[in-house]
């Protein structure tokens, strides 16, 4: 039983690698922001490729961002009746929500948004305006990607729930460590 644990331990150490990833890119983020505005105010000069940089962060923050909370436990859930259940009972709500509409959808929108980039790579799709960005299929490929992070997390989240319906004394000493 003590595999289990050690394998929940590979998934969580992946979604910590993702906050961590997430994290540095918030920083580029931020610097990118404040670069565009002393730019924009002190010296009038707009970049709109900078500009769209922006929005390209900010998405693959969002979206490499997502898996680690599901790994965090920073998911949205209905709590009003979930935190007055047994640590058992949730475990089978997390676990039974995860087999049935985490890893479904997650699985489904990556499949699809893999053509989503595809077509974009293969039309070599640019930016609209001038001076923009090219290469718009990465922040694209950002999505079916971001999904099946968001499906590793969720098999993490199964791991743990696992963890805590057969090992539940083990996950308590694991905690107190």
């Amino acid at each position: 039983m003590r595999r289990l644990i050690y394998i929940e331990r590979l998934f969580n150490r992946f979604g910590d690698w993702l906050g961590w990833l997430s994290s540095i890119l918030f920083i580029l983020l931020l610097i990118n922001v404040v670069y565009d505005v002393v730019m924009r105010y002190a010296f009038n000069d707009v970049s709109i490729a900078f500009q769209e940089m922006e929005w390209h962060l900010f998405s693959a923050v969002f979206l490499i961002g997502v898996p680690y909370a599901i790994k965090a436990g920073g998911h949205v859930r209905v709590d009003l009746f979930y935190e007055r259940l047994s640590n058992k009972a949730q475990a089978i709500i997390d676990l039974l929500g995860t087999v049935f509409f985490l890893l479904p959808f997650c699985l489904l929108v990556a499949w699809y948004g893999i053509d989503f980039a595809k077509e974009s790579y293969v039309l070599g799709e640019t930016s609209g305006d001038p001076g923009g960005l090219s290469y718009r299929w990465i922040i694209k490929g950002m999505i079916p990607l971001s999904f099946l992070f968001m499906a590793v997390s969720g098999i993490g989240l199964m791991l743990h729930s696992l963890n805590r319906i057969v090992n539940p004394h083990l996950m308590h000493a694991q905690v107190n460590k």
